[in-house]
């Protein structure tokens, strides 16, 4: 690996470039500016609600054009839309390219890129409902940390998809390779190094880089953040997935409730149905 294809490049190379879009969010857009009569902050808030490459391009366009009398950090979509205002929201922040586009050429990378856009919407999902529960104010700060907890991922999946796909086919043959170690044989460093010093460069709120941190899960708000992607990431395996106990049992503790409880909780919500045991 050389050097000029290190962290630095890619942080320099993401910086750059235009970030894209999903489709689907793309299409909803296009056809909500066209509708004066629901056209509102609110409503292209929840458009970009399930697109976290969306989310990042519009926090990076608001830090980036801030002006001088914004003191306060701001998280929330739809403070930033509001605060930027809808028309210029559109002139500036387009939803192109659309990240299907780019991936014409690794179309098998596609897939892979979608589940993880697909996991980070669910953990996004769990954190802003124990958030609620938790009786969290600023509940939308920790859906959207959630939501962009694994933006470096999708990024280089968009951007790199032959290294990515070669990490995920490493770890496939040995299923006893940590992430990271795969990340830094392939990329030569880890993606959540990537995404840290993505947030430094973008200048993203402080708060987002505090709540994306793990190491910092002692705090219940970063705790919920933790739980909730590793909740998201492990049922994507299945909901037989074996981390699933270890995740209902600290959920619980979070919100002080029962492990039994979470798992029937979770599964409830996904529609999950479990075949009675057999009579003994």
């Amino acid at each position: 690996m050389s050097e000029t294809k290190g962290l630095e490049h890619w942080v320099a190379l993401l910086t750059g470039a235009d970030l894209p879009v999903l489709k689907h969010t793309a299409r909803d857009l296009t056809a909500l500016r066209a509708d004066d009569k629901r056209l509102n902050a609110h409503t292209i808030a929840q458009i970009i609600a399930s697109d976290p490459i969306m989310t990042v391009k519009l926090l990076r366009y608001l830090q980036q054009h801030k002006r001088k009398a914004q003191t306060a950090e701001v998280i929330q979509v739809k403070q930033a839309l509001l605060m930027l205002g809808v028309e210029p929201f559109f002139n500036n922040i387009p939803p192109q390219p659309l990240a299907e586009e780019m991936l014409k050429a690794h179309a098998v990378a596609l897939p892979p890129m979608l589940r993880v856009v697909h996991r980070s919407y669910r953990a996004s999902e769990y954190a802003r409902e124990w958030a609620v529960q938790l009786h969290d104010l600023h509940y939308e700060e920790v859906r959207v940390a959630a939501l962009l907890h694994d933006i470096a991922e999708i990024l280089m999946w968009c951007f790199a998809p032959a290294m990515m796909l070669e990490i995920r086919d490493m770890q496939q043959k040995d299923k006893s390779l940590h992430s990271r170690s795969a990340q830094e044989q392939v990329l030569g460093f880890a993606l959540v190094d990537l995404q840290k010093e993505l947030t430094l460069q973008w200048e993203l709120p402080e708060l987002l880089l505090v709540l994306m941190n793990d190491s910092s899960a002692k705090q219940p708000r970063v705790r919920n953040v933790e739980l909730a992607v590793n909740l998201a990431r492990h049922s994507a395996n299945g909901w037989d997935d074996a981390a699933l106990p270890d995740d209902y049992k600290d959920i619980g503790e979070l919100l002080r409730i029962p492990a039994a409880q979470v798992m029937a909780m979770v599964e409830a919500e996904a529609g999950v149905v479990r075949k009675p045991d057999p009579a003994p």
